[in-house]
């Protein structure tokens, strides 16, 4: 198993298995070699298992180990942060519950770069042969304060409140359901929290960030200024305007760029997003003065860029959106916050601040499963059919074709005048990939 957008991610107890995540364990513990680790994971059926086999093996390798039990993605870097220590997830972000995956920060709660997971990669294909590296076991504590978490976060809004705002929150039934409503709550918010229920398998099951859908219905119903809908390890965030529609990434980024750059805090008015981004974000962004730096799909990658440049805003159209002033990783819960703050400070509706932010072109994204072979060399291999479509469509849209780094799927994106073009071409290489299974 080998790393890809975020950590490694497979089918749990299958292609993710205990022993495979002691033997990771033990690898990060020796690439890393960081004294103590903080692990947390999301509420899948498979986590607690795989949880303890991977702190087994940081302990078989010397690390004292922290266990922060169900906890957030952005908490776990936010302990990471705090202690000094090495960081672990145990998630499959979006996914459904039947996968899992383990994502891994460095020292200080940064994502790994490319050269220390290729090292832990390395360090796998040996560690069966060797023995221990510690003269004893490292000892192993229960949850630190999670109190620390939350006042982090609303340490974020600088003094301000969010009273008389009510929103409609949904936490996937995952990792932030215990913890979601009462920070809005205690932001000042009125709080409507659906989907704050996990049974091991309800897990993104048609909701959250993913499937907004419960929440785009229930902010009008509920009369509330907004929606709030994350995914199953919370360090994403999808919002929903006051009339039901969806606000995601893109549009997230754009209020929120827009916001910072008139209170001079947008760090060399630019702002870094992927290459998922949609072209509409781009034309605002031009129209408005700010540069935009653009790396590849993966919410690591926009750290990165972000930390070489020194700005202070970038993320995904999925709802990944990183503060780096504030936080070292995507934070959904964070990202909520400042939406909000902006709104509140705003005095406006969210489906106005969205709507002035950035005219979004039309998208289609189609996902081509593919049973055997490699996805890099079906791409390859309708090359000649992409350059097709880029040159029918010029400086009008976007083609974007690319291996999932999840999932055994190629993503196929299309962005065009019209929904009809959009959809055509897209359906046209989906064909194409589709007749090389």
């Amino acid at each position: 198993m080998r790393f890809g957008t975020d950590g490694v991610r497979g089918v749990a107890n299958t292609e993710l298995t205990a022993a495979f995540a002691l033997r990771l364990g033990r690898a990060a513990a020796r690439v890393l070699a960081a004294p103590t680790a903080v692990v947390g994971g999301d509420s899948r059926l498979s986590t607690p298992m795989l949880e303890a086999a991977f702190v087994a093996g940081l302990a078989a390798e010397g690390v004292e180990v922290f266990r922060l039990g169900v906890t957030p993605t952005p908490a776990v870097a936010f302990e990471a942060a705090r202690m000094g220590a090495m960081g672990a997830v145990v998630s499959a972000s979006h996914n459904p519950y039947h996968d899992n995956g383990i994502k891994l920060f460095a020292a200080g709660g940064t994502k790994l770069g490319d050269a220390a997971e290729r090292s832990i990669e390395a360090e796998l294909a040996t560690i069966d042969e060797q023995p221990p590296g510690a003269a004893e076991p490292g000892r192993i504590h229960g949850r630190t304060n999670p109190n620390d978490y939350v006042e982090h976060l609303l340490a974020a809004l600088d003094g301000r409140r969010l009273d008389g705002l009510r929103v409609v929150v949904d936490a996937a039934n995952g990792a932030a359901s215990h913890v979601a409503a009462e920070v809005l709550t205690r932001a000042g918010a009125g709080v409507v929290a659906v989907n704050v229920s996990p049974d091991g398998r309800n897990i993104n099951a048609g909701c959250g960030a993913t499937a907004p859908g419960m929440v785009a219905a229930l902010v009008p119903a509920e009369r509330a200024h907004a929606g709030l809908a994350l995914d199953g390890d919370a360090d994403r965030l999808i919002a929903v305007d006051e009339t039901g529609a969806v606000v995601d990434g893109d549009h997230i980024l754009a209020i929120c760029a827009g916001d910072l750059r008139q209170r001079g805090l947008l760090a060399g008015d630019t702002v870094v997003v992927t290459v998922m981004t949609n072209l509409g974000f781009r034309l605002a962004m031009r129209e408005r003065g700010i540069e935009v730096v653009e790396t590849p799909v993966g919410d690591r990658h926009v750290l990165a860029a972000l930390t070489a440049g020194g700005y202070t805003l970038g993320g995904e159209q999925s709802g990944h959106v990183i503060f780096p002033n504030l936080a070292t990783t995507g934070d959904g819960l964070l990202t909520a916050l400042v939406l909000l703050d902006v709104l509140q400070r705003s005095g406006r509706p969210l489906s106005a601040l969205a709507r002035d932010a950035m005219t979004q072109l039309p998208q289609v994204l189609v996902n081509v499963k593919l049973a055997n072979g490699s996805t890099a060399a079906a791409v390859a291999a309708i090359e000649a059919d992409v350059a097709t479509a880029v040159a029918e469509l010029g400086d009008d849209g976007r083609v974007l074709v690319r291996p999932s780094g999840t999932e055994p799927l190629v993503r196929v994106m299309v962005e065009a005048p019209t929904a009809e073009l959009a959809q055509a071409i897209a359906d046209r290489l989906a064909g194409r990939l589709a007749a090389l299974r």
